[in-house]
């Protein structure tokens, strides 16, 4: 079951240590753009916190649990992720992670540019899928 989390609705949902409440309400209060698409069952699987900004829309973090990863959630949560934003959306993403950059690949993502020690020493790849038309 998937779930579209804002500010508004908040308490509609049972965190767990995965991704906590606190967690959430802390993003959601600094970042006024702020949302999340999370894939719950029993627990919560996966989640992708984003940035809705005016014109695009920004990938901040995406997350899968470790038992869960490559069993195709990361797959189903960014399939649904892009069918339902017709804007642009870009990420950031560790240049050697190899099954990210072919998962966003694979949903229309392209490479725009490398960003030098992005991620504490290790570059980071800019990545961007435009807007539906």
């Amino acid at each position: 079951m998937f779930k579209w989390i804002t500010k508004e609705n908040i308490n509609k949902i049972k965190f767990d240590d995965f991704l906590t409440l606190e967690e959430v309400k802390h993003n959601l209060e600094n970042n006024p753009f702020g949302k999340y698409l999370i894939l719950k069952e029993d627990t919560i699987l996966g989640y992708i916190y984003y940035s809705d900004i005016y014109d695009r829309v920004e990938i901040n973090n995406f997350l899968v649990k470790d038992i869960h990863r490559n069993c195709g959630l990361g797959n189903k949560i960014l399939k649904l992720f892009t069918e339902n934003v017709e804007k642009s959306i870009t990420l950031e993403v560790r240049v050697d992670n190899d099954n990210a950059i072919h998962l966003y690949k694979k949903y229309g993502f392209k490479e725009v540019s490398i960003r030098k020690n992005y991620y504490k020493g290790i570059d980071g790849i800019l990545m961007e899928k435009e807007a539906k038309n």
